[in-house]
């Protein structure tokens, strides 16, 4: 018989990390497979709460907020640049371009949970800001990523245009934050095991192994 895992995956559509996690998360899921399941929900969290609307640029910001260097940035971008080929993610130029407040996007994910949808939108949205060089905080970027995955445009509109699930992402990325996520990405299975980082599969393989056993 088959044993389901409950996994939430606290995380950002800015954060490159994210992205190279759920794909080796993936990896793991389909050599567990069938005798281990998932569910899957994103969970909040934003990198640059503060981010102004006009976002910022990337290297700026990446050399102010690690005290790094243009050089170490440029290595940390080349290392990201191989672990996505590594999982099968091709990152776009992300060299250049600018880094965006997240929270707007959040709201449709939490949505778009009750739609059924959320794991499609999620990896739109990695689309679109790493692959486009997009804007997940421009409202029209945003639409245009939730109708291509089969969501209704017009109820999307009414979302951002309003305060729907303002309140709903603050509670849940208080909630986590207070749990001691300070970093993402963070994969917690069945609320209470947290694997940190973006792992390599066999790490998320064995780590899914053991709870499964655990019963």
């Amino acid at each position: 018989m088959a044993t389901e895992l409950k996994i939430d995956i606290v995380s950002d559509v800015s954060c490159p990390w994210c992205i190279i996690g759920f794909k080796a998360l993936q990896e793991a899921l389909q050599k567990v497979a069938p005798d281990i399941t998932a569910s899957i929900e994103w969970q909040p969290f934003e990198l640059n709460p503060q981010m102004p609307p006009e976002g910022q640029d990337i290297t700026e910001h990446i050399t102010q907020k690690y005290q790094i260097s243009e050089q170490q940035a440029e290595q940390n971008r080349d290392v990201i640049k191989q672990r996505g080929l590594s999982v099968g993610y091709e990152f776009g130029n992300r060299g250049g371009g600018r880094i965006y407040n997240t929270f707007d996007a959040h709201r449709l994910l939490h949505w778009a949970k009750t739609q059924g949808k959320q794991t499609e939108l999620k990896l739109a949205l990695f689309d679109l800001y790493f692959k486009n060089s997009g804007d997940p905080s421009d409202h029209e970027q945003l639409l245009e990523t939730a109708k291509s995955v089969g969501l209704d445009e017009a109820e999307a509109k009414k979302i951002l245009e309003s305060d729907l699930f303002v309140t709903d992402v603050r509670q849940l990325q208080q909630h986590y934050q207070s749990a001691g996520v300070q970093s993402v990405p963070a994969v917690i299975v069945n609320n209470k095991h947290l694997i940190s980082g973006g792992q390599p599969a066999e790490v998320f393989q064995k780590a899914l192994t053991q709870i499964a056993q655990e019963g």
